[in-house]
């Protein structure tokens, strides 16, 4: 799997414009990963490669009043890190191409998209080069509780774990040797 170049970048992250989504990129600074997750959340890093992001909070008064706007962790995330990762369930790289495309959708649920077969090659085309920026050994974390692993993404997707003050927030989190990576979508 070839690593994506920015502009192949920009065209695939392209696809959460349309929503309410933050998707962006940092370099792994931490062995524990999820500490690098907390500087995406805060939203004071900008792309590791300088590439394109997506974060429709950005500038807004809410994040300028509150950093990690819309993000609320756990409250026992804020005695621990590590308190995170319960609610992050690892799932395989064939279910993130599909988690990926159903982040992209304005329900955050295929089912509701008329136009989703016709439009399909082109948001997996899309999420595969998100993901092509994570090699193989990658590891992809889903908020959508247990049995994230085997779910089937092209569904309604109804358990999750929110990390957020919205009513509904959906994300995976990308993690390689060298960066971490999130792509979390609101409704």
């Amino acid at each position: 799997m070839a690593e994506p170049d920015e502009r192949s970048w920009s065209d695939a992250i392209g696809m959460y414009e349309r929503r309410a989504t933050i998707a962006k990129v940092t370099s792994r600074e931490h062995e524990n990963w999820v500490l690098d997750l907390s500087t995406l959340m805060r939203g004071d890093t900008r792309d590791t490669r300088g590439w394109r992001t997506v974060d429709v909070w950005e500038g807004e008064p809410e994040r300028l009043g509150e950093p990690s706007y819309p993000f609320v962790m756990p409250s026992e995330a804020v005695a621990t890190v590590d308190a995170w990762r319960p609610y992050l369930y690892e799932i395989p790289r064939a279910q993130a191409v599909r988690f990926l495309v159903a982040l992209s959708t304005p329900w955050i649920d295929v089912t509701q998209e008329p136009d989703f077969e016709e439009r399909r090659e082109a948001l997996e085309a899309n999420a595969r080069v998100v993901l092509s920026r994570f090699p193989e050994g990658s590891h992809f974390y889903a908020n959508t509780g247990r049995g994230s692993d085997t779910r089937d993404y092209y569904q309604r997707v109804s358990d999750w774990h929110p990390f957020s003050l919205r009513t509904y927030d959906f994300g995976l989190v990308l993690v390689s040797e060298t960066e971490v990576g999130m792509v979390w979508s609101f409704r």
